[in-house]
């Protein structure tokens, strides 16, 4: 179970990362680099997202992988400049099932220039299966309010 647990960091440092990359001005011929298929391979086939606003169940298909570039867009014209992941604890449900909660660290830059930090947590559901991690679950917290009050959208 602990290898299990080591994966599913592992795996979220992996997120981390594509973000990252998805951000980073230095990479920019239009944006940063959208990992797509990174990205859909961290899904399973269909999936839930929770929120303050509903529930959705999402298909991994190509109008996923459509919006993928359009998300990470979003986040860059907004001037998000990192997303750290500050805790994460992990749950072992079962051999095939794990909750991940994920303590997130983002930073902007207004267009004033001023800096913004907002922290906030996800609540994740994995399943393992064929030796590989897929977000099946994602509950979060209300970021349009989030990031509405910090004068970013």
């Amino acid at each position: 179970m602990d290898s299990l647990k080591q994966k599913v960091k592992a795996f979220f440092q992996d997120y981390e990362d594509r973000f990252a990359r998805a951000l980073d001005g230095d990479n920019r011929i239009e944006g940063g680099v959208d990992d797509i298929e990174g990205t859909v391979n961290a899904f399973a086939e269909n999936f839930i997202e929770a929120n303050p606003a509903g529930v959705i169940v999402g298909k991994n298909d190509d109008s996923f992988r459509k919006m993928i570039p359009k998300g990470n867009e979003f986040y860059r014209s907004i001037g998000t400049r990192s997303m750290k992941i500050r805790d994460i604890e992990v749950t072992v449900l079962n051999e095939y099932h794990v909750l991940a909660t994920v303590d997130w660290d983002s930073r902007y830059e207004r267009t004033d220039g001023k800096a913004i930090a907002i922290e906030f947590q996800v609540i994740y559901l994995l399943q393992y299966r064929d030796d590989a991690l897929k977000i099946f679950s994602y509950i979060t917290g209300d970021e349009q309010k989030a990031l509405k009050e910090a004068g970013l959208i």
